[in-house]
């Protein structure tokens, strides 16, 4: 497989090289921002949820019986939906456009940026269920409050499988935003096999020791970032779950939304939630990518768009979850 990678001519390398590189970027990395919000259509509140969790309460001036939970995606994502090197603002867009509309949200930081912040962050003290605990955790709180009636849980990529498994009985309804389908091992294949397809056989044998629950040293350097020894108990603790065995279980209304420019998740991946559903709702919007942003043009205005917080959130994106949820 390196002398694949060595054969490779300068520009062919040089893209695949800058594609796993996305894809990397994109799924573990980089440090947050947090920025505060400010608007005078609704109340904020700043609450601490447990000693690794802090989040903003928005609450329209109206009283409202709805409030929308808000799990972010992966790598150390703030509430807001950035991280260092990646600034959009867009879950906190995502927010206040939910809230305008009579909603309450509540948005939170993932334990790795309060870690990161204290200088205590150990990769390979971190796994999937501790973002599950803490979305447990907020569910339990709000619940405990008896503020709301309803609560909704709203995860954004990963978050979107963190929100199936912390939906218990507090919880009404259940939307996915850009969610995958798929297992994890599957996802980053299929990422791999578009975008750097010479590393699609040393990665195929890394997530089959991984989804055997062995750690192990055998892949190539360059992709040390992906599956480095100190992120592996976090994809074997991953890549246990499939969102459509999970998603199947939910007797709670959910609803399904994706973009057509989505880079990381394709509508497919949302078409199989849909169709193991039992009360889902499909929604897909044309020319949204990811981070909910509309992208006319190509790929490259896509990729930069991550870093962009003057642009705005595509409104169908909004119009959906709160005619689901009125």
């Amino acid at each position: 497989m390196l002398r694949i990678i060595i054969s490779l001519d300068k520009e062919n390398k040089k893209t695949t090289m800058k594609n796993l590189a996305r894809i990397i970027l994109i799924t573990f990395i980089v440090f947050p921002l947090v920025t505060k919000a400010q608007d005078t259509t609704f109340q904020i509140k700043e609450i601490a949820i447990t000693k690794l969790i802090d989040g903003t309460l928005l609450t329209p001036n109206n009283k409202t019986s709805n409030l929308v939970i808000i799990i972010a995606g992966s790598g150390p994502t703030d509430r807001n939906g950035n991280q260092n090197f990646m600034k959009n603002n867009s879950l906190k867009k995502l927010a206040k456009g939910i809230t305008k509309n009579g909603i309450a949200t509540f948005r939170y930081d993932k334990r790795s940026v309060k870690l990161i912040k204290q200088g205590k962050i150990n990769n390979s003290n971190i796994l999937f269920d501790d973002f599950v605990t803490d979305a447990q955790a907020v569910v339990d709180y709000f619940a405990n409050t008896e503020t709301y009636k309803n609560i909704y849980i709203a995860g954004h990529s990963q978050g979107s499988l963190i929100g199936l498994l912390a939906s218990n009985k507090h919880v009404a309804g259940f939307i996915s935003l850009a969610g995958a389908g798929k297992s994890i091992d599957n996802v980053l294949l299929e990422q791999i096999e578009k975008s750097a397809p010479a590393f699609k056989e040393p990665s195929e044998k890394v997530l089959t020791s991984l989804k055997e629950g062995k750690i192990t040293s055998d892949y190539p350097p360059v992709l040390a970032s992906l599956f480095n020894e100190d992120l592996q108990p976090f994809m074997i603790n991953w890549i246990q779950y499939n969102p459509e065995d999970i998603i199947a279980k939910l007797e709670i209304p959910c609803l399904i939304i994706n973009g057509t420019k989505d880079l990381q998740v394709s509508v497919e991946e949302a078409k199989l939630l849909h169709q193991a559903a039992k009360n889902s709702t499909l929604k897909i919007i044309d020319n949204m990518n990811h981070i909910f942003f509309t992208i006319e043009g190509d790929t490259l205005e896509n990729s930069k768009s991550y870093n962009e917080s003057s642009r705005t959130i595509n409104p169908e994106v909004i119009n959906a979850i709160v005619n689901f949820i009125k």
